[in-house]
């Protein structure tokens, strides 16, 4: 239930931004849900992988590097959604900060008081 939740707060993140940044647009709000979960799975299996094999560049960029990898995994979602689009490099790392930002204030919503 919880990981359905995620989902769903990181969609509505999405269309938050899509309204707010002129670089990002998301058709509908289906598209928005099936952007969080292509962005979960791409960050799952593909960002390992990628940070991987760039790992001299992130060190030597004290990881900041690390940000251009995110924009990147952003990009690529975009080409396999349609419906979702990203206009270049520096709209997808703008996204990728803020959709960061957004997400840990709504999944600090989420958290039981203990």
């Amino acid at each position: 239930m919880k990981l359905i939740l995620r989902i769903l707060l990181s969609a509505l993140a999405v269309v938050i931004l899509s309204k707010i940044l002129p670089g990002v647009d998301v058709d509908t709000y289906t598209t928005a849900i099936i952007v969080a979960i292509v962005l979960s799975l791409l960050n799952f299996i593909v960002k390992p992988i990628l940070v991987i094999l760039t790992l001299p560049v992130t060190i030597l960029t004290l990881g900041l590097f690390l940000l251009i990898i995110n924009a990147i995994i952003i990009l690529l979602a975009d080409n396999l959604i349609t419906g979702f689009s990203v206009d270049n490099l520096w709209w997808a790392l703008l996204f990728s900060l803020l959709l960061s930002f957004l997400q840990s204030i709504l999944f600090s919503l989420l958290k039981e008081d203990r």
